[in-house]
Formats: structure tokens, C-alpha cells, sequence
């Protein structure tokens, strides 16, 4: 009897019960990787790293946030984070996550913001982006996989590699006389005033992988409700760089790394920061119109022919590319417009390479970097050689010289392109000044884009050049790039009727 009544419940349980274990909606289905290997990450076996991303997807999936969520991804063994993960991601250069997170998080404050770190990426070369980023507060969650090593790139020592612990370059060990103590990234963090949750969690058995579960869960939810700055430090196995299989690498957290690195709520508060110094919310355009009020000059909205415009300015440093780019950026917002300004220079200060990037669009702007301009004002020959290829189709070349060089006369890139040329150097010194042929090119690019008002960059320059000689000059090159277009305009106009009457 007492036999039947337990296989009886038995019954009743299996049928009531179910066990389901399948992947969290926060992956992807397949891992597009590798072709032949779309079921699997590449991880080592026993890696931390895979834990840690599962209880990652668990917690977005059971909080809602999956389609709210930005990962940002460092360089490391997880590099390939964007391979697994099925959210916004963004890959950054070693250390710099925390300073991508909070660009991020301060565009788009009603999203998630994950910055995903290991020890060498985090506590080494990014241990300012981290410091800096948790004292001020930036709201956002950082996951701090620690595990005491270089794992990608061959098993050096690492800022938090334990005393007397052995690496490729600590065959020794670890002493602090020679290569100091390890970093306790936690508690140095908790020792500032901004951040609100700071927890250390360890992946060595069922029962850490569950409080790292929920502390992971906790720094998410604190975000999602608008919370400070929240980190998880995660003590992981790295059972192929520590020469250990998966069971004596968990073993070896537990007796080795948690007595250095003691499991804690460092920190658990609300910090509210007084948001008395906030600037107002306005726009440069908003700002310009209250100057024109004060003025009594009536502002006339702007209208733009094109929906996004991206201009790539180049020539050697000295020739005012930079600040070219700047002046299209500030005009642009003047103009209502969303804008970027992306510079790249060498280090000379005179005769290096140098040139920017400057995006005019409607709407928000992804990505500063235009791998397909459609504009190119190249100030010199070098220049010129360099990104002609880039232009995009029907684009547009303003070339600073009165002719092309006769071997790139006929080719595909620049037939496909609407070439200027104009001897912006000899105009300039015409004028009095070789500093003013960058604003002969502004004035060639206005006239002959039309992509912004010529009386916007007059406005410009008059805010940022106090000299009343130098702002002269510059009113005098803008209006000789523009009459420089004009004129080879109406000549090619009156050149194409002789044609036609012929």
C-alpha cells in the first residue's frame, strides 16, 4: 500500500513538474562565427566567461530588457561578445568601455548599458575610464570578470594575478616588491562617493553562480530604475591559462582567489547627485534663435536639399582642415541639424597628414566615420590621391588646385564625381593671408553644395574670431571661394551654349 501511495505522487509530480533547460532570448539561435561551428561559443571548456553571459541573458529576459539593452564589448577573451549576445552592441578598444558606456547611456538614457570588462581590460589599461566613470556616477552596469590573468593573449600577469601566483611574464610568481600588490578593483571603487551598488560574486560552485545570479539581476533592475553606477566583480575560472581542468579550477577559486578576493556587498545606497549645475536643454539652433530676439533679427528656419551629407576634409596640418571641419559642425547646428565632427592628425603639428569628418543630417547620427563621402574637399595633391576613391557616386570633389593632375583626369572614380577645382592657396595669398584658404574652400563647398547658408558661416566666424583684421580676411575668402564657383559656373554655362549654337 505504503508502495502504490508513492508511486502514485510520483505520478502526480511528473505530471504537474516540468524541468525545461533552453537557451535565454537574449542570444542569438545560431553563432554566426564560425560557419561549421553555429551551435557553439569559443570558449574553453569550463571558462567563466560562458556562465557569466548566461546569467546575463537570464536576467534581461526575465526583466524585459532585451530589446532595451547596449552591450558594450572590450578586447579580451569575450571580443565576440556581439556574436552571442541578440541586443545592441557596440565593440570598443582595449579598456576604453566605460567611456563608450557613458556616451551611450548619456544619448540614450532610456536604455540599458552594459559594459562587459576583464581584469587585464578593466584594471589595467582602463583603470582610469573605470575610476572616472564610477566617480561620476554615469548610470550604467559594469561586469567585471576577474580572473587573475591574460587569457587571449598568452597568460601574462595581470593587475589582479595573486602573490606568488606564476604567469609567462611571472615565472617566479608574483612578488610586491617587484611587481607590486594585486589591484582589489571593488573596494578601491567603494571607497568612492557616486557609485550605488558594488558587489564581488565567484563562479566556483551552485551555490556562488546563484548569488552572482541575483547580484547581477539587482545591478540591472537598479539601472532599469534610473539608479547610478552599479558594478559586479565576478571571480571566474581560466582553467586553460591556469594549466587546471574544469573541477580544479573551480577548486582553485574557492581555496585561492576568494580568501584574497573576499566575496561582499561593498556598496548598497541610493546617491542622489544634485543636478543644480545641469545645463539648460537647448539646442545651438534654440540658442541662436533667443541671440537673434535679443538682437531683433528674425530668425528664418533653415531648409536643406539633402537628408544626411557626410564631408570628408583633408590636406596637411597647418592648413586649418580641423578647424574647417568644426566651423561645417557649429554651422550645422546652427542650422538645426544633428552633426558630428570626427578629427584624425599625426602627430606633427605643421606639414603632417590631417584630415576629419564632419556628418550633417536630419536625423540622428549613427556612426561619425564615413567610409563613403559625399564630399571631398581635398586641400592638396597628396590628399587628393589619398581618398578620391572613397567618394561616393555623383559626389561631389572640391580640389584645391586649378586643375587635377592629368592622370587622375579620366578615372572612373573622379568621372563619377563632380569635380571643382580652385586655386585656393593663390587666392588666399592674394587676399593678404595664407591662413584664409581653408575659408576660400568653405566658400567654394557653400556655393557650389548649397548644403548650408553662407550668412550661417558669417555668423560663425564672427562668434569665434574676436581679431576684426583676421574676420575681415575671412569674410573677404568666403566671398572669393563663392565668386570663384560662380564664375567657373557661368563660364561652363556659356562655353555649353557656343557648343549648341554650333
Amino acid at each position: 500500500m505504503a508502495d502504490q501511495v508513492v508511486l502514485q505522487e510520483t505520478k502526480v509530480s511528473t505530471e504537474k513538474y516540468e524541468v525545461v533547460h533552453e537557451r535565454a532570448d537574449a542570444f542569438y539561435p545560431e553563432f554566426e562565427r564560425k560557419g561549421d561551428l553555429k551551435h557553439q561559443t569559443h570558449y574553453c571548456p569550463g571558462c567563466g566567461h560562458g556562465v557569466a553571459h548566461k546569467l546575463i541573458a537570464e536576467a534581461l529576459d526575465d526583466l524585459g530588457l532585451q530589446d532595451k539593452t547596449i552591450l558594450v564589448s572590450p578586447v579580451g577573451c569575450s571580443v565576440f561578445a556581439y556574436y552571442y549576445f541578440d541586443v545592441g552592441n557596440v565593440q570598443v578598444a582595449h579598456g576604453r568601455a566605460p567611456a563608450a558606456a557613458t556616451g551611450l547611456k548619456r544619448a540614450c538614457p532610456d536604455k540599458i548599458v552594459i559594459a562587459y570588462q576583464g581584469d587585464g581590460d578593466l584594471a589595467a589599461i582602463g583603470t582610469a575610464e573605470i575610476v572616472h566613470a564610477a566617480n561620476r556616477g554615469e548610470k550604467i552596469s559594469v561586469f567585471f570578470v576577474n580572473n587573475a590573468i591574460y587569457g587571449m593573449t598568452g597568460g601574462q600577469m595581470a593587475p589582479t594575478t595573486l602573490v606568488d601566483q606564476k604567469s609567462t611574464t611571472s615565472p617566479w610568481g608574483r612578488r610586491p616588491i617587484n611587481e607590486g600588490f594585486p589591484l582589489h578593483m571593488a573596494e578601491m571603487l567603494a571607497s568612492l562617493e557616486a557609485p550605488v551598488y558594488i558587489e564581488r560574486v565567484a563562479l566556483s560552485d551552485n551555490k556562488n553562480i546563484m548569488k552572482a545570479r541575483r547580484a547581477v539581476r539587482k545591478a540591472l533592475e537598479l539601472q532599469r530604475a534610473g539608479a547610478g553606477f552599479t558594478f559586479v566583480e565576478i571571480l571566474s575560472p581560466c582553467p586553460t591559462i591556469w594549466g587546471k581542468d574544469p573541477v580544479e579550477a573551480r577548486k582553485w577559486i574557492a581555496e585561492k582567489m576568494i580568501p584574497n578576493f573576499p566575496l561582499n556587498v561593498f556598496r548598497d545606497r541610493a546617491m542622489e547627485i544634485a543636478d543644480n549645475h545641469v545645463p539648460p536643454h537647448k539646442t545651438v539652433a534654440e540658442l541662436v534663435e533667443g541671440e537673434h530676439k535679443t538682437a531683433g533679427v528674425a530668425s528664418v528656419p533653415a531648409k536643406h536639399h539633402y537628408h544626411d551629407l557626410g564631408i570628408k576634409i583633408a590636406g596637411f596640418g597647418g592648413q586649418g582642415v580641423l578647424l574647417l571641419g568644426q566651423l561645417l559642425a557649429e554651422m550645422g547646428m546652427r542650422e538645426g541639424l544633428e552633426v558630428s565632427w570626427l578629427p584624425s592628425y599625426g602627430p606633427e603639428m605643421r606639414s603632417g597628414s590631417a584630415h576629419c569628418h564632419v556628418c550633417l543630417s536630419k536625423d540622428r547620427i549613427g556612426s561619425p566615420v564615413l567610409s563613403r563621402p559625399g564630399v571631398l574637399i581635398a586641400m592638396n595633391e597628396i590628399s587628393l590621391r589619398k581618398f578620391y576613391s572613397q567618394i561616393a557616386p555623383g559626389g561631389t570633389i572640391i580640389y584645391g588646385r586649378d586643375h587635377l593632375p592629368p592622370d587622375l583626369a579620366n578615372d572612373l572614380a573622379v568621372s563619377q564625381a563632380q569635380v571643382v577645382c580652385i586655386p585656393a592657396s593663390e587666392i588666399a595669398d592674394k587676399l593678404g593671408s595664407a591662413k584664409v584658404a581653408n575659408i576660400v574652400m568653405l566658400g567654394a563647398l557653400l556655393e557650389e553644395t548649397e548644403c548650408l547658408a553662407a550668412a550661417t558661416a558669417m555668423s560663425v566666424l564672427e562668434k569665434k574670431v574676436k581679431n576684426p583684421a583676421l574676420l575681415e580676411l575671412d569674410r573677404q575668402a568666403l566671398d572669393a571661394g563663392r565668386t570663384y564657383i560662380d564664375h567657373t559656373v557661368a563660364i561652363g554655362a556659356v562655353t555649353q551654349a557656343d557648343g549648341f549654337a554650333q
